[in-house]
């Protein structure tokens, strides 16, 4: 069955009593739970949530439940003549002293809980990066920060590994391509990625990718370069698989002298200066080429890294002659 229509000598009788107007003043502006209205109305709680509960039966006033705490804040959507009645009613006691009093005591609730964050953050400064760490990941900022991607991009990340970081892009763009030349990190990588439809996970060698030309919006080497004999040449592939106008980033290690990489994990480069890299990048095709240091980690023992990000030139058409 449908409700009847409420008339407006209903909602008149609603807002009669002056408690019940107090209170959709005091929530109005922000939330409040009962506790907080109690204090502000100087009203015992049993008093407030009386009337809350009929404000809430007939449409006045939403809520939520959070924790042992439920909110209630005026009702986002009242229908018209809703909304011009408690204008009337708003203005015909906004003035007086009462309602004035109310609102300085919502004010003073709202500082009071102000004055809890601000006396937490007074103590916690100095241990907020190992608390926020501990509640949420050492990289929940930066992982949140993938959520400005466009997720139209079709993003390749090559030399992959396990598939941390394609698992990482997989929520925020269209499609990845996950590639690797170790069929043991493949294996890894594929189990990792296995929830993700549109990630593809291939075999395959920067030098030679298995991707058509301007198959890609976006590539990725992470710590991939220094692997490679013939960086130029992975360059020049990876210049081949990006649409024009696409844009490569590079993740690698500052020059270094940890010749111990070499037998250890297999490095062919301790390292890449700036301008070196830069020239490889503007030989096989790319513009815009920005180096930029990235910060020390002081738990970390390895080299310093860097980010390059370059942008893929339309490769000239060739002139038959």
């Amino acid at each position: 069955m449908t409700t009847p229509r409420l008339s407006i000598h209903d909602r008149m009788v609603e807002l009669a009593d002056p408690t019940r107007s107090r209170l959709l003043a005091a929530i109005e502006r922000q939330e409040l739970t009962v506790g907080e209205l109690a204090a502000a109305l100087q009203l015992p709680q049993s008093t407030v949530s009386r009337h809350l509960k009929i404000l809430a039966d007939q449409g006045w006033l939403a809520s939520r439940a959070e924790g042992a705490s439920r909110w209630y804040r005026r009702h986002p959507q009242l229908d018209p003549a809703m909304l011009a009645l408690w204008s009337l009613v708003r203005e015909a006691f906004a003035c007086t002293p009462a309602a004035l009093q109310d609102a300085a005591r919502v004010d003073a609730v709202l500082a009071a809980r102000r004055t809890v964050t601000q006396s937490f953050f007074a103590t916690a400064s100095a241990e907020w990066d190992d608390l926020r760490a501990q509640l949420f990941g050492a990289r929940a900022d930066l992982l949140a920060l993938l959520a400005l991607l466009d997720p139209t991009l079709v993003v390749g990340d090559l030399g992959c590994g396990t598939g941390a970081l394609s698992a990482a892009l997989a929520p925020h763009v269209r499609e990845v391509h996950a590639i690797d030349a170790s069929p043991a990190m493949l294996a890894a990588a594929a189990a990792r990625l296995a929830p993700f439809a549109h990630v593809t996970v291939t075999e395959g060698a920067i030098e030679a990718l298995p991707l058509d030309d301007h198959a890609l919006d976006v590539a990725v080497l992470m710590l991939v370069l220094h692997h490679v004999a013939d960086p130029l040449r992975a360059l020049r592939e990876v210049h081949r698989v990006l649409r024009p106008a696409g844009r490569v980033l590079l993740v690698d290690m500052q020059p270094h002298a940890h010749e111990r990489y070499r037998d250890t994990m297999g490095h062919v480069w301790l390292g890449f200066p700036a301008d070196t890299l830069t020239g490889w990048l503007h030989e096989a095709g790319f513009v815009d080429v920005r180096v930029t240091p990235l910060p020390l980690d002081a738990a970390a023992s390895g080299p310093a890294l860097f980010a390059c990000t370059a942008t893929a030139l339309p490769k000239p058409a060739q002139v038959i002659a």
